[in-house]
């Protein structure tokens, strides 16, 4: 029966002992796949929403022309890949400009991108949930998401964004919530266009 005891006993000290290298295994390669100049802005560890498809730069230039977007502008693109939109705005219009993007690839990208055009002065990109961040700043939000993700973030963009706030989508729509106006691209994109009103229509409450 004692050697049942420490036979058992042996067992659970080796499947500690396993687990532990394991844990450090794990944490060591978490942290040499982070960019340590992104720690102090990642506020999520998971997957992406939406498979990486840049939007064309001509799609770009009919968005913000879409939004009438000024210099006093301050940008906020929801997925922001490899920072074209907020780039595009800081150079033709002297707008500001966040980029969000759950992708630390794609911030790097998008920064180095930034840093190339001479913008970096006006425009950020972080490493954040689009879901979790905070938007209330945004004069115009740009989006190119799916129309599920349109949907689930509308609340969000009722709740933290002001009346007047213009809102651009390439390609994907917000459901019930109809398009001030909606614009065919020569390229066969479809770019949709809110304001958000003073208040919330009853069927989007």
């Amino acid at each position: 029966m004692i050697h049942q005891f420490k036979l058992i006993g042996l067992a659970i000290a080796i499947i500690s002992f396993a687990s532990g290298i394991a844990g450090c295994t794990t944490q060591t390669q978490t942290n040499a796949e982070t960019p340590p100049a992104q720690t102090e802005v990642q506020t999520a560890q998971r997957e992406p929403d939406v498979v990486y498809v840049p939007t064309p730069q001509q799609v770009v230039d009919e968005m913000l022309t879409l939004a009438k977007v000024t210099k006093d502008d301050i940008i906020y693109d929801l997925g922001s890949g490899d920072g074209r939109i907020p780039i595009t705005a800081a150079q033709r219009y002297g707008a500001r400009g966040f980029g969000i993007d759950i992708n630390p690839e794609r911030i790097n990208e998008a920064r180095a991108n930034a840093k190339k055009a001479g913008v970096t002065d006006r425009v950020q990109f972080f490493q954040q949930d689009l879901f979790q961040t905070d938007i209330s700043k945004a004069t115009v939000v740009t989006l190119y998401l799916l129309p599920e993700l349109n949907v689930k973030l509308r609340p969000r963009l009722f709740k933290q964004l002001k009346p007047g706030t213009r809102i651009v989508s390439h390609d994907f729509d917000m459901g019930n919530w109809k398009p001030d106006r909606t614009v065919k691209t020569k390229e066969g994109s479809t770019i949709y266009y809110w304001v958000i009103p003073k208040e919330i229509p009853a069927n989007l409450r």
